[in-house]
């Protein structure tokens, strides 16, 4: 159990360098793993996987500082991420020194495990962490039972539960300085017809999750969803939108 402000002393350095494309080998090669440079000190990466025969993009976001990576979300699975720790040491040679999964759904904590065993701590809410062992998800090492914010060398990292949405668990990540809403599989892309996967959805809640997150972050310079494009901030009035739609 963790207090709800957690100060860990570590320095920021900004990096500046634009996308990367990495183990794209070949032009006939579908791409495995992509990196581009989002602002300040923040990246944004992809990694891949199917769904309904499918191949999509999932969005994660790290922070760069001198003592190393702050990790948002986690790959798919454990053979995604070796090749994203080793892109983040050879392009900013720095590990990564914490990461922050925004919910229990594969796509957010399926590198855990990895991590873990490289005794890189690892955060969920209490719920998450909860939801982890019921499903038999990788499970973190580390949980928290309130709304906490995560005060890294000059960065926080505020995580919010504004409510069920997506899954029961998921939250937002509020990264100040910046004005970065990682919204995670809670906000849907621009690009979006309809919402996806709602296995694990709350609907009649979902709605008011997102008015919530709407009124307590009203200017965000960038608003990252869990999947596809990141380019438009407007993610969150065009996800009401889409439940509107489909109720």
């Amino acid at each position: 159990m963790l207090s709800r402000h957690l100060l860990i002393p570590l320095l920021i350095v900004i990096v500046s360098f634009n996308d990367i494309d990495v183990f794209a080998l070949k032009v006939s090669e579908p791409q495995k793993l992509k990196i581009t440079h989002l602002n300040g000190a923040y990246y944004l990466y992809e990694t891949y996987n199917y769904y309904k025969e499918f191949r999509i993009p999932a969005n994660g976001l790290y922070c760069v500082t001198n003592d190393g990576v702050v990790l948002l979300d986690s790959p798919w699975d454990s053979t995604q991420i070796k090749p994203l720790l080793d892109s983040i040491r050879i392009k900013h040679n720095q590990p990564v020194v914490l990461c922050i999964a925004t919910h229990f759904h594969e796509d957010r904590t399926g590198s855990l495990n990895h991590l873990n065993a490289l005794s890189i701590p690892t955060f969920t809410t209490k719920m998450t962490y909860e939801l982890c062992i019921k499903n038999n998800k990788p499970i973190p090492s580390h949980y928290f039972i309130s709304d906490t914010t995560f005060l890294i060398s000059g960065h926080s990292f505020e995580v919010y539960y504004p409510g069920a949405g997506h899954t029961v668990d998921n939250v937002v990540v509020w990264c100040k300085e910046n004005k970065i809403l990682y919204g995670g599989c809670f906000v849907k892309s621009t690009v979006h017809t309809d919402l996806g996967f709602i296995g694990d959805a709350n609907l009649s809640e979902w709605q008011h999750s997102i008015r919530k997150v709407m009124k307590k972050y009203p200017n965000p310079r960038y608003v990252i969803p869990g999947h596809d494009s990141w380019k438009s901030n407007k993610s969150l009035q065009h996800t009401l939108k889409l439940i509107r739609k489909h109720r």
